[in-house]
């Protein structure tokens, strides 16, 4: 895949866009790096929990704005973005199945950042969950498609395998909260 993903470079700035938004490109070990020091530093849990909610937040954000842009609806807004994740380095991701009536899905995860940094330029090497960063994310986008079809359910999503502990690819699994949870 040759991703033709609009890039701009703010000639006084120096900041770079995609479809308007600010973006930051940095080397793969430099932010696993960073990634797996702050777990250390904070712990797991409490990590695993902040940046769910970042990560929600922010997957939410995008589609509302990447709905506008591009004009895009429901599902297929969950699609580009899947499509964008993949064109920008975090691994190749897929709809295993995605049901936007009920709110589940599962997203298959291959090659991921996390997992091929494993033992390069100082990241350990460990036989673990190790992309629940995403987490966040896969229920973000799923609660922005219930919002913009009208859905009545709020999303939690896990990673449920990861290539980490050896299997060849990563899942997870976005699922309705139970009424006691939302």
């Amino acid at each position: 895949m040759q991703p033709q993903l609009p890039i701009d470079v703010h000639p006084e700035t120096g900041i770079w866009t995609t479809d308007g938004l600010p973006m930051i490109y940095v080397p793969r070990h430099f932010f696993v790096n960073n990634h797996v020091e702050a777990e250390a530093a904070i712990g797991r849990d409490a990590y695993a929990q902040s940046l769910y909610k970042a990560g929600h937040r922010s997957a939410y954000f995008w589609c509302s704005q990447e709905s506008k842009t591009h004009g895009l609806k429901g599902m297929d807004v969950y699609r580009h973005y899947l499509k964008r994740l993949s064109e920008r380095g975090w691994g190749q991701f897929s709809f295993i199945e995605a049901d936007a009536a009920t709110g589940h899905a599962q997203i298959r995860l291959d090659h991921s950042v996390f997992v091929l940094a494993q033992g390069i330029a100082g990241v350990p090497v460990r036989k673990d969950k190790l992309c629940y960063l995403f987490a966040g994310w896969f229920s973000g986008a799923m609660d922005w498609v219930a919002q913009d079809t009208g859905a009545d359910y709020r999303t939690e999503s896990s990673e449920t395998l990861c290539a980490g502990e050896g299997h060849s690819h990563c899942v997870f699994t976005v699922a309705p909260l139970s009424a006691a949870q939302a």
